[in-house]
C-alpha cells in the first residue's frame, strides 16, 4: 500500500466527521407558508411575499416553524422592519419551549436612523423570556444586553442578520460585517429548541432564512 493511499484511508474520514458537524439548511420561507409549517396562533397573521431575491413572508407574532430543533450554531436572516416609532420589533426567537419560553434578538428599526443618541444605542436586543424581558435588562444592565449597530442601516431597507449561538455566548453581525453589533452572555440554560419569526405590531418580512447547527 503506498503511503499516499495510506494517508488518505485517515484523512477522508476525518474530513467527512468535520463536514458533518455543521449542517447548513436554507428554507424557503413561502414555501414553508404554502405548505402549513408555520405555526400562526390566533390573532398573529402571516402571507407570502415575493420581493426579487427577498422570497420569503410578512408576519406579524410568532410564527414557529414545524419540525425544526435548533441548538448550537448560526441563524441567518433577511429582515425589513417599518419606520414607525415604538410600532416594529422583529427578528428570530430561538431555543423555544412555547410561545412564553424562548430566547430572541430582534430590531428597532424606528431607531436605526434617530438623532437621539441614547436611541441609537437600542438598535438590537437580546431577551430571555420569561425571566429577562427587556425591561428588566434594560433597568438592571443598562446597554448590555442591547447596543448601536455601525453603520446604521436604513429602517425600511432589508438588513441582513447572522446569529452566532454557542452554548454560553450570542453574538449578532448585521449587514456581513465582520465586528459584532452584539455579544452577550446567554441568561438560561436551555440549549436547544424550537426556531420561530419573532415580530410586534407592525408586520416585518422575513426571507433568506439559513440554519446552521453544529450537530
Amino acid at each position: 500500500m503506498s503511503k499516499i493511499l495510506f494517508r488518505l484511508l485517515f484523512v477522508l474520514p476525518f474530513i467527512a466527521s468535520v463536514c458533518k458537524a455543521q449542517t447548513s439548511v436554507k428554507y424557503d420561507l413561502s414555501r414553508l407558508f404554502a405548505e402549513h409549517k408555520l405555526a400562526i396562533l390566533n390573532g398573529d397573521t402571516c402571507k407570502a411575499l415575493n420581493d426579487r431575491q427577498y422570497k420569503g413572508v410578512t408576519s406579524s407574532g410568532i410564527a414557529w416553524i414545524n419540525g425544526i430543533s435548533f441548538s448550537t450554531g448560526s441563524i441567518d436572516v433577511d429582515i425589513r422592519g417599518r419606520d414607525v416609532y415604538q410600532q416594529n420589533f422583529l427578528g428570530i426567537a430561538f431555543h423555544g419551549n412555547d410561545t412564553t419560553t424562548y430566547d430572541a434578538i430582534y430590531f428597532r428599526p424606528f431607531n436605526f436612523q434617530t438623532p437621539d443618541t441614547l436611541r441609537r444605542k437600542h438598535m438590537v436586543q437580546y431577551i430571555s423570556q420569561p425571566d429577562y424581558p427587556w425591561e428588566r435588562l434594560r433597568k438592571e444592565h443598562p446597554l448590555v444586553y442591547e447596543n448601536t449597530i455601525t453603520p446604521a442601516p436604513v429602517p425600511s431597507n432589508w438588513l441582513h442578520a447572522h446569529i452566532v449561538v454557542t452554548r454560553s455566548d450570542i453574538i449578532v453581525y448585521v449587514n456581513h460585517s465582520t465586528i459584532p453589533s452584539l455579544k452577550v452572555k446567554k441568561l438560561n440554560d436551555r440549549n436547544s429548541g424550537g426556531i420561530a419569526l419573532w415580530d410586534v405590531y407592525y408586520a416585518g418580512d422575513f426571507a433568506n432564512l439559513v440554519i446552521t447547527n453544529d450537530r
